[in-house]
């Protein structure tokens, strides 16, 4: 604990923090609340997302290996742009996929396999997915990051701030009571003398 002064104004100083402590731990506990059912919202979205794209490959399992052909898929579809915005989840800011642009060319219909299309629509998805997931994990970082800065916050306040005034507001209001005391008593002695030297006199 600090080492506090025992006067009136360190007393109204605390009785201060303490008031403060207490108006903004409320607003700091909903916001811990906030966070945590975003992160559980979250991480469903995330799974759900995993899943499907689990099943996605498990559809192109049985053809996967025609991309082992060298037919120029990689010249034939290039990623352009991955759009992002910025959202803001209880004061963070995440990153939001507004969407993703292909630069797709039209494959040579006498050259290529007829699979070529599918194989190309395959892929866009499979970019697509990865980005989704890959937006979806900032996001659970950033609030997850958040979410514990908050928690050792309302600790803080919880299990140390607001105690330790309280302690201290405790400790003071008893120092001053016995100086309070001990004044009254010096009082009644200092008068007791002077009775007496008057008496004497």
């Amino acid at each position: 604990m600090s080492r506090i002064k025992h006067t009136k104004t360190e007393l109204k100083a605390q009785r201060d923090a303490l008031r403060r402590f207490e108006r903004y731990l409320p607003t700091l506990q909903l916001k811990k609340q906030q966070l945590q059912l975003e992160v559980r919202n979250l991480e469903a979205q995330l799974e759900k997302k995993r899943a499907e794209e689990r099943l996605f490959a498990e559809a192109l399992a049985p053809w996967i290996r025609l991309f082992a052909e060298q037919v120029g898929l990689d010249k034939l579809l290039r990623v352009k742009e991955i759009r992002t915005s910025e959202g803001n989840i209880a004061g963070v800011t995440i990153p939001v996929l507004e969407g993703i642009d292909f630069d797709r060319s039209v494959p040579d219909l006498f050259r290529s396999p007829s699979w070529v299309d599918e194989g190309l629509d395959a892929m866009e998805a499979a970019i697509r997915f990865a980005a989704e997931i890959r937006i979806l994990e900032e996001e659970l970082r950033a609030l997850g990051e958040e979410l514990r800065t908050t928690t050792q916050r309302v600790n803080l306040f919880e299990k140390v701030k607001i105690p330790e005034s309280a302690e201290n507001i405790r400790v003071i209001r008893i120092y001053l009571g016995d100086e309070q005391t001990a004044d009254v008593v010096r009082g009644k002695i200092a008068k007791g003398r002077s009775v007496e030297k008057v008496r004497s006199a």
